[in-house]
């Protein structure tokens, strides 16, 4: 059933004569199942499409829509006839819009596949930014819609041609794309194949962004070139009713799911609340576990909630990869009950032997997940900061090796020189041990945050606070950290600050909105610091913050993001009113909500919304939809909504 191609091309024309099929689920649940034939053919009108509007090999295509089937479509056409598929999220606040237009003036000859509102936001955002203006005749001629009555011609590959570029997630200010050959996609989706141990019975679903490499690659690719069926469902409709994800998984008797770390913790979270069908998850074999740090609280937590629904505590899966290995690099052992390990924090800096915990109850105990052996075709190694290699059991910078390890920054030279060294080694800028003859993570050297599955770089972070609040530059930084104790990825700002701490959370509220309403994250803590470290030479020495902030030595003044409620909950007689006050300063842990607050202005990231929206479906079924939250976006009128549907049902 595995097969290795030598190019994708061979890949998708092998599928054709199988009998598969893709089924998409949309963000209304509408479902629509293509077969392999079926899709082969569609790709190969598109190419057709875009041959006529004089796109060559060679040529950049980004593909930037909220369509799935437009989006692969669209991909495999670009694929087949040689041309370079640029996959980019659509996102929805202008730093992103910012990072499309960005990629697209540093390209050679892109083109651009999109859809009408996003093609609109942009033009509209190059107009009144008054930047970009190059871009406008791209984004002029971007196709839209693609019929053709031709079949396109296909192009002859080779393996070591470039077959689409990987951008980094959540860089905006350098955008680093990842040049991935027909090479590094062939070996790395077979060893994925092989790693997950693929039965010719076996059925996929996943919600993960296809603009992502596990979804994409991790997922689609890999299930598709074993003959597989898959159903590939909305991110979105994932994000507001994540136990569908399950129903479903019931329905389609799907085998492997795949989900990053939040995602099963946003199920938890709704599933906790609110009630679920009557599931049997018997059919579940593998919970594909990536692209951000594994909490083993929340893997134990999510295989103990659903025991009760028949699935097997051997299903999860924690992988460990990274884009710049075109995807995976270890895997456990399929179909074994996933294993970590609980070491003492005191002895997890590089250079020295890592020492287990004895006393799971010690305040110095911290578990990591065991993420297996190398997968074919790739190999990894343990070195310290000098580059000596490190024997089993030592904390170090963790290096890959292999047939899927990209070779070059796209059109980036200086970047390329710094990827591999001499002995063709990538540093992966994560450090780690090999434990009982399996691969742990255990830190990050580079500075990179990484939430919900998607990378951001803390200069970007920062410039975006400095901006919309006009603080001075150097004095906000910006890092993650991996929480040794959840075991989760946490958001930190640390401010240069020596006044009265009682008016500072002002200021860490301020921070906490721009970076909400800007990019939709919510920062885990705003902290007040003394003095800044540097280098030298002056560089910001981020890691050593995150460092100080795990040992607790920042404990006396976090700024907590515990609020009180509004004091006209209790005074107010407007029963809807006083609910929906209640239901969003719950889920807005960090903000206060008062009845006339603009829900889109307050500064809740839209996963917060989507959860609020929830709650208030759960109260009033039927009556909200997020559009006529965007009509109504205070609790006043939106009240007056819910009161006037309720009266005319």
């Amino acid at each position: 059933m595995l097969k290795k191609y030598n190019t994708l091309i061979d890949l998708l024309s092998d599928q054709k004569i199988k009998s598969g099929f893709i089924n998409f689920i949309d963000i209304n649940s509408n479902e629509e199942s293509i077969t392999f034939e079926e899709f082969w053919s569609k790709a190969r009108y598109c190419l057709g499409h875009l041959q006529s509007q004089d796109i060559k090999p060679g040529d950049e295509l980004i593909i930037c829509t909220k369509s799935n089937i437009k989006f692969l479509t669209t991909f495999w056409a670009a694929i087949i006839g040689g041309i370079i598929p640029v996959p980019l999220a659509v996102g929805i606040s202008n730093e992103h819009r910012s990072k499309i237009l960005k990629i697209l003036t540093s390209l050679k000859n892109p083109n651009l596949v999109t859809d009408g509102k996003v093609n609109e936001r942009l033009k509209i955002f190059i107009e009144t930014e008054g930047s970009y203006l190059n871009c406008k005749s791209i984004i002029d001629r971007a196709i839209i819609e693609h019929e053709s009555t031709i079949e396109g011609d296909i192009y002859e590959a080779k393996r070591d041609d470039i077959a689409f570029i990987q951008y980094s997630s959540g860089s905006t200010s350098d955008p680093k794309g990842v040049v991935l050959t027909h090479k590094n996609l062939t070996s790395n989706i077979y060893a994925i194949g092989e790693g997950l141990n693929l039965q010719s019975d076996d059925i996929g679903l996943s919600w993960m962004p296809l603009t992502h490499d596990m979804g994409l690659i991790g997922t689609h690719m890999t299930l598709f070139s074993a003959g597989l069926n898959h159903h590939i469902m909305d991110t979105d409709l994932f994000i507001r009713r994540p136990l569908l994800w399950l129903a479903k998984t019931n329905e389609y008797r799907a085998s492997i799911l795949t989900s990053p770390n939040f995602g099963y913790k946003h199920f938890l979270k709704v599933f906790k609340r609110k009630s679920t069908e009557e599931l049997d998850l018997s059919c579940v074999r593998l919970l594909i576990n990536g692209a951000e740090s594994i909490s083993v609280a929340i893997c134990n937590e999510f295989l103990d909630a659903m025991k009760n629904f028949n699935l097997d505590a051997t299903a999860m899966f924690p992988v460990y990869g990274l884009a710049e290995a075109t995807l995976g690099v270890s895997f456990p052992e399929a179909g074994r009950h996933f294993e970590f390990i609980d070491l003492d924090r005191r002895f997890l800096n590089t250079g020295i032997q890592c020492k287990k915990s004895i006393h799971k109850n010690d305040s110095n105990s911290v578990s990591f997940v065991k993420h297996g052996l190398a997968i074919r075709d790739c190999t990894y190694k343990i070195t310290d900061n000098e580059n000596n290699n490190l024997p089993n059991e030592f904390i170090g910078n963790i290096k890959i090796k292999g047939l899927n390890v990209t070779q070059s920054i796209y059109l980036d030279t200086n970047k390329t020189k710094e990827l591999l060294d001499d002995d063709g080694w990538m540093d992966t800028g994560d450090c780690g041990a090999i434990v009982d003859n399996q691969l742990i993570i255990t830190g990050r050297k580079k500075e990179i945050v990484i939430v919900n599955g998607q990378n951001y770089y803390p200069q970007d972070l920062e410039d975006i606070i400095i901006r919309g609040g006009n603080f001075d530059l150097g004095k906000v930084v910006a890092c993650g950290a991996i929480n040794t104790i959840s075991g989760m990825d946490e958001l930190l700002v640390f401010v240069l600050y020596k006044s009265d701490l009682s008016i500072f959370r002002k200021i860490a509220d301020q921070i906490r909105r721009i970076i909400s309403q800007e990019i939709g994250l919510e920062i885990d803590h705003v902290i007040p610091i003394k003095r800044i470290p540097k280098t030298t030479s002056g560089k910001l020495q981020r890691l050593k913050l995150a460092k100080q902030y795990l040992n607790s030595e920042f404990n006396e003044v976090l700024i907590t993001k515990h609020k009180e409620m509004p004091k006209e909950i209790g005074i107010v007689d407007d029963d809807v009113l006083k609910q929906l006050l209640i239901i969003t300063n719950e889920h807005a842990k960090e903000f206060t909500i008062k009845s006339g607050d603009n829900l889109f202005e307050v500064g809740i990231s839209s996963l917060t919304l989507t959860e609020i929206m929830m709650a208030i479906e759960e109260l009033y079924p039927n009556m909200v939809d997020i559009e006529d939250v965007f009509e109504h976006p205070d609790l006043d009128k939106l009240s007056l909504f819910i009161k006037h549907k309720i009266k005319n049902n």
